[in-house]
Formats: structure tokens, sequence, C-alpha cells
């Protein structure tokens, strides 16, 4: 397993958010999680990227204990994340951002390599535009490109179609699609029709636990998931 995440947990307050999780990420796999509101899935992807410390539990890269890493360092070492809100900088090209990417994850400034990063998001010939005037899913898309640029191996994509109209859901989408064929992925995504389509394994989080986790055709007959996030009678 490329990554491997052992009775994690974070508590706020006195509450658990992420309650004794363990999860594994085969290389070259898109798994998925999936719950309701307030089920603690951004606060996994937090702790997993390094933007939240873990209360207790451990994560490993590659048999790595990465658990007392920064953000920073574990970009460096391959695992980097989009967020359920686009960080850009809107008053930088498109280019600038995937530029600044690049050097913020020690690449050189190669314009040729941040032009090929932003053709794999379908953004090839937007540039020269300010990140700032991109429709909201063309953000969603460079945000992936900054993902790439990094060289990340992992990526964590944390609601990447939330917001979006259907043409950009369909594209992004597609975008996604692609990139499972060139990276490992964990999806955090609403949106059942798209995880249906693109999960290899799908885990579900509850309160803070994972209730079930295994293909999609066992979550889609697994009867504490349907009663507990598919609203159905088991």
């Amino acid at each position: 397993m490329i990554l491997r995440v052992s009775r994690l947990q974070k508590r706020f307050n006195g509450v658990l958010a992420v309650d004794d999780v363990n999860l594994d990420l085969a290389e070259g796999e898109l798994h998925a999680v999936i719950g309701p509101n307030g089920a603690g899935k951004t606060t996994l992807i937090h702790l997993l990227s390094g933007a939240l410390e873990p209360s207790a539990g451990t994560i490993a890269l590659d048999g790595r204990d990465i658990t007392g890493l920064s953000m920073h360092r574990r970009v460096r070492l391959g695992l980097a994340r989009s967020f359920q809100i686009t960080s850009l900088f809107p008053n930088f090209t498109v280019l600038e951002n995937v530029a600044l990417a690049l050097q913020g994850a020690g690449h050189s400034d190669d314009p040729d390599r941040a032009r090929a990063e932003l053709d794999a998001v379908g953004l090839a010939g937007r540039g020269d535009q300010l990140a700032g005037v991109l429709a909201h899913g063309e953000r969603r898309q460079l945000e992936l490109g900054l993902a790439l640029a990094t060289g990340a191996r992992i990526l964590l994509l944390d609601e990447p179609m939330a917001g979006m109209g259907p043409e950009e859901a369909v594209r992004v989408l597609g975008l996604i699609e692609a990139l499972k064929r060139q990276r490992t992925i964990l999806l955090v995504e609403h949106d059942m029709d798209a995880v249906f389509r693109l999960a290899d394994r799908i885990s579900t989080l509850v309160q803070g636990r994972i209730i079930a986790s295994g293909a999609p055709d066992e979550i889609r007959r697994h009867p504490e998931v349907r009663r507990a996030y598919l609203g159905e009678d088991a």
C-alpha cells in the first residue's frame, strides 16, 4: 500500500471528529470517501495532507511514518491536495500560478513544464489570463494543475465538483477519469453518480468512523451504508 492510515483520531474540545480510522490506499487506485455532512471527511483530508495534527494514530507513505511532517514536506514526498474552496492567486496569470507551484515544490522555473501541466488539465492556451477571471470550473481545473505541478504521486481531492453546473461537472469528471490512469487518488465527493463511476474502492465515513469499505457494488448493497447514508431501509 502506498498510503496506510492506522487508528487515526482527531479530537476537537472533547468531540471525536475522526474516530479510530483505518484506511489503505493502493498505488494506482481511486479510493473514494463518502458520508453525510459533518461525517469528518474534510477533517480526514486535513489530517492526511498535514493541515491538522492528529490526536492519535499514524499515517505512513511508502512505509515511512509521516504523521509528524508538515504539509510542505509531505508535498515534497509526493502527497498533494486540492481544497473545497479554491486557493489561487487571482491577480497572477494562470501560468504564473503553476510556476509558483513548481517553485514551491523545489522545481526549477520551467515555462514549458508549466504549460504542459496546463495542457494536462485542459487549460492549454489560457496561460496568459489572470486566474481571477476564470470560470468556477476552470479554477478547479487550475487547482488540479497546481497539484500536478508539485510532482504529486497521490492526489487528495476534496469535493472537486462542488458548486459546478452540469457542463463544468462533466468536464472535471472527465479530467479526473484521465488523471486516475496516471496518479493514485483519494477522492471526497458528494456526487454519488461521479463516485460510483470513478471509484475502484469506496469507504463510508459516518460520525467520524468508517462503517464500510469495499468495491462500489459492495457499498451499494451494504445495509448499514444504505441506512446511514443512502437513506434507504435495508
